[in-house]
């Protein structure tokens, strides 16, 4: 419990004042009587109420810390039970002479217990008696009970004799931690004396390792469940890692070796330093204040930091905008160092008390080896030498990292605490060739490098050998695409680099798995993964600022000039990749060149294919698919292909032929087409169409035409399930019109089915070939049975006039409140006239809604554009469109007044605002709107400010 002082409590509850308007109530009546406990109730309400705005006022208006709010939750609810309880006792079922057996002790347990009350927090109450519970006990705590469920309030409750205790918690670990924590609220001293000893004697004694063990097994057991990193966006502030059941964890590991009242007793046992106990103090303060805000804000037990209340709570918290960065960003980095700190809490708690208890390491590791490559090993795990020794050569500290890394071996906590007591001797790493080229052996040594890299990274050591890097430690990106901060997401990408190398990615990269052997360029490869993000949240092209950076920290690495060079092209083009095979149809033989000139050599190409594969699979586990994947390979061989040719012209005349000779031959031996059918056929397609589909796209094809040409049918749809992209193809065979494409888009917005791209094909007979990949609510393929049929129905309905889609989709019903509208995302229309000799390329960037696509090609559509292919792209909460478009007399839009026309029309229809004068080609400039200012109360500050 904190041990902070209520300012004035009896503002919160006052006691006296309680009593006495309680006893009038049973002076006016029979205590039995329905009307005296309704008059009781209606006070405690009213009471119970005032208190709690009263310390609700105090946090939001006073900037109360959140271990005294807490805390005065706590003394309001010990007010009111404490009273009750008394009342019952006393007024309701008073007894005579009390003998032994009529003793009872109301105990605080849990969260009670430990004197941590949250807002909307529930209550654990054990009525304690010495034996079997008495018919007036039974009464009593009845009552308590049923008055406290009339207030309103969620109450976990046991009635247990002394020996019920005792017995349970032998044999349940959950009811050991929640009697740990008990603490007395009124009734019999010598009871709960009685049960504090047996306690003590019965259930702790002897199993100390046992139940240290067992709490740390469950706490992982814990954060698997909620994904096992400290670094998710958006974090569960009790259950994750790092948050305050780790700290808990903590507690009662402590409570149950040393019997301390709090973790500053830790400090007289000299488990604890004094500033480790304001470490955890301060963590604890910081995790409370954010969760009283939680519960604040949402009027219920929330423990999830998500994105619609981050930004709320950190301007709450004093957290403001500045250099560059959002106040919600800086809120949440400072969470996230607070979580590190808790990390490293726990196993400085963890070696220390293995130190005092000299028994087997709380955590089972390897054992049998006394030495490995010239350090000490304890308990498993590697030891550094002393302060004096490790600064006559502070490259150990490198060492030790490699040498775990080597060994697959742990580090000991007493080592990392040395580390961290001691920074000035990791500032010296920076200057020293030699631990640069360890640092870089380990970097390039595929075992084991991730697990290095986040030793490093928690110890303190990375972000002071890279002073670059420590600027992206815990920060985040407010946005629903990023699921992990910079560094984490950093350190993940590296780890992929490994396993790609490895050979363990083979499924779910094969191209990157490919080429991984061939290139020249290793060190670089991975130096540049390393690098790739490092500039991030500096206000410029992170990008640009990256290259800059690589430049710089090339040399200090050990590399060559022209390996520098290499690493720092990949971090400058590191997103091109994946903007070209997303944002551009990889079909126009403009995009190939313009990429092939690009990248230049094909050793560039398959190391940023390889880098591009690691950056986007972590980003977070949904991020990577087989769509993403289908994408970047074709973009791969394409361009390798025109690298090595460089006859553009004359390979893509050869690839129109072997498509068609492909495709006939399958016509004709496996469909048993004739070969008449097989050339008119044929003959229908233009160039494009043969370089945009594979042959057995082609068969599905020309199976649809002639099964829709023979029934004489005027539309065709056809579904067919590509696992191996994620997708499901839809094929939509009909006469060409101006806007069939919005209202295709419309059709399948009105299923909540996803577009992720489209190719639109006009035959050379006049008739619209036009296929959709698309996906369903949860990504992937269509799995609902039904959808393909409902699909079908819609599109003919939608294309033959019957069903409107504008008017049904004005009227669909709102799916409720999507996280995305938390964000804001400015509308973007920009023009490329450089990416197509043919074609107008323009990018229409916007938040993600229902019918976003439709809305866009149905504006495209009223402003004469002929849209040839579609390139669907969502990131998180932002849409990212790319259409490339004609006008009606087939010929590329350029003109400047033109463009603008476009640009307004569109941000118009998104909710922008038109630019009055012309714009330029690349669209408007970046810019977020600030927010709104409002009166506030005093922000509150932390030190992170």
């Amino acid at each position: 419990m904190s041990h902070r002082r209520i300012k004035n409590p009896r503002a919160i509850v006052d006691r006296r004042a309680l009593i006495a308007r309680l006893d009038a109530c049973f002076e006016a009546g029979p205590a039995s009587a329905p009307a005296t406990r309704a008059a009781v109730l209606a006070i405690l309400k009213e009471v119970l109420a005032e208190g709690r705005a009263e310390v609700r006022r105090r946090f939001l208006e006073e900037a109360t810390p959140g271990e005294v709010t807490v805390a005065e939750s706590c003394h309001l609810f010990d007010r009111l039970i404490v009273t009750l309880m008394e009342l019952a006792l006393t007024r309701v079922y008073p007894l005579g002479v009390p003998t032994k057996g009529d003793e009872m002790a109301l105990v605080a347990v849990g969260g009670y217990g430990r004197g941590e009350l949250s807002p909307q927090s529930d209550l654990d109450l054990l009525f304690l008696t010495p034996y079997r519970s008495t018919p007036r006990a039974e009464q009593v705590v009845e009552y308590v009970l049923y008055m406290l469920w009339d207030l309103g309030l969620k109450v976990g409750h046991a009635t247990r004799s002394v020996n019920d205790c005792v017995r349970l918690a032998k044999d349940d670990l959950t009811i050991a931690t929640a009697l740990l924590e008990a603490r007395l609220l009124t009734g019999s001293r010598r009871l709960f004396g009685e049960f504090e000893k047996r306690y003590r004697a019965d259930v702790v004694s002897g199993t100390e390792t046992s139940f240290v063990e067992a709490k740390l097994k469950e706490r992982d057991g814990r954060h698997d469940g909620h994904g096992d990193s400290r670094y998710v966006l958006e974090p569960n502030i009790k259950e994750g890692k790092g948050g305050l059941r780790d700290l808990h964890t903590l507690f009662w590991i402590a409570r149950y070796l040393y019997d301390v009242a709090g973790m500053d007793d830790l400090v007289a046992a000299q488990v604890l330093t004094p500033g480790q106990a304001r470490r955890f103090a301060k963590a604890q303060n910081f995790l409370w204040t954010v969760r009283c805000h939680l519960h604040y804000l949402t009027g219920r037990p929330e423990d999830r930091l998500t994105f619609d209340v981050q930004q709320e709570i950190g301007w709450r918290m004093g957290y403001t905008d500045h250099a560059g960065t959002k106040g919600v960003e800086r809120f949440m980095k400072h969470y996230f160092l607070i979580a590190k700190d808790v990390g490293d809490l726990t196993r400085i708690l963890c070696a220390a008390l293995e130190e005092q208890h000299k028994r087997r390491p709380l955590v089972r590791l390897p054992f049998g080896r006394r030495e490995a490559d010239g350090f000490a090993v304890e308990g498993g795990r590697l030891m550094l030498p002393d302060k004096a020794t490790l600064a006559e050569d502070p490259t150990r500290i490198l060492e030790l990292f490699a040498v775990a890394q080597r060994r697959d071996l742990d580090i000991h906590p007493k080592a990392l605490r040395l580390i961290a007591e001691n920074p000035g001797l990791v500032n010296t790493l920076r200057d020293s060739e030699q631990a640069w080229q360890r640092f870089l052996d380990m970097l390039t040594r595929p075992e084991g490098v991730e697990t290095s890299l986040r030793r490093l990274n928690e110890a303190g050591v990375l972000g002071r050998l890279i002073p670059d890097f420590g600027r992206v430690v815990a920060q985040m990106q407010y946005d629903m695409y990023h699921v992990y901060t910079t560094d984490e997401h950093t350190i993940r990408a590296v780890g992929v680099l490994a396993r790609i190398e490895q050979g363990r990615l083979k499924d779910e990269l094969p191209a990157a798995s490919s080429v991984i052997d061939k290139v020249q360029s290793r060190r670089a490869l991975y130096v540049a993964v390393l690098l790739h993000d490092i500039a991030k949240g500096r206000g410029g092209d992170h990008s640009v600022l990256g290259a800059e950076i690589a430049h710089k920290l090339g040399p200090r690495f050990g590399l060559s000039d022209e390996e520098t060079d290499t690493v720092a092209w990949l971090v400058l083009h590191h997103l091109d990749m994946s903007r070209t095979a997303f944002k551009r149809d990889i079909d126009d033989p403009k995009t190939i060149a313009d990429f092939a000139a690009l990248v230049q050599s094909p050793e560039r190409l398959k190391l940023l294919l390889i880098l591009t594969c690691a950056d986007i699979r972590a980003v977070g586990p949904r991020t990577w698919n087989n769509w993403k994947a289908t994408l970047l390979r074709e973009l791969y061989y394409r361009t390798a292909e025109a690298l090595s040719d460089g006859h553009a012209a004359t390979s893509r005349d050869r690839r129109v032929t072997a498509a068609k000779r492909a495709l006939a031959t399958r016509l004709l031996d496996d469909q048993g087409w004739a070969e008449a059918a097989i050339e008119r056929f044929v003959s229908m397609g233009y160039p494009n169409y043969w370089l945009a589909f594979d042959t057995e796209t082609q068969v599905r094809h020309a199976t649809l035409i002639s099964e829709a040409e023979a029934a004489g049918q005027p539309l065709a749809v056809h579904l067919a399930p590509v696992p191996a992209r994620d997708v499901t193809e839809v094929i939509v065979y009909t006469p060409d019109h101006a806007g069939l494409f919005a209202r295709l888009a419309g059709a399948m917005a009105l299923l909540g089915v996803s577009v992720v791209d489209a190719k639109i094909m006009t035959m050379a007979n006049g008739m619209a070939l036009d296929t959709f990949a698309v996906q369903g609510p949860g990504g992937g393929p269509l799995d609902d049975e039904e959808m393909p049929g409902r699909l079908k129905k819609t599109v003919e309905a939608t294309l033959t006039g019957t069903l409107k889609v504008g008017r049904e989709l004005l009227h669909k019903p709102h799916p409720g409140p999507s996280r995305a509208q938390v964000f804001t995302v400015p509308p973007r229309v920009i023009f490329d006239l450089e990416a197509s000799k043919t074609h107008t390329v323009i990018e229409v960037n916007g938040r993600d809604r229902p019918g976003f696509l439709y809305d866009v090609t149905t504006t495209l559509t009223g402003l004469n554009l002929q849209i040839s292919s579609a390139h669907i792209s969502t990131y998180g909460e932002r849409v990212v469109d790319v259409f490339y478009v004609k006008d009606l007399v087939g010929l590329k839009v350029d003109h400047p007044g033109r463009l603008n026309d476009i640009r307004n029309t569109l941000l118009m229809t998104l909710g922008g605002t038109p630019h009055d004068a012309e714009a330029p080609a690349r669209g408007p400039g970046r810019g977020t709107p600030r927010r709104p200012a409002r009166p506030r109360s005093r922000p509150r500050k932390t030190a992170a400010q």
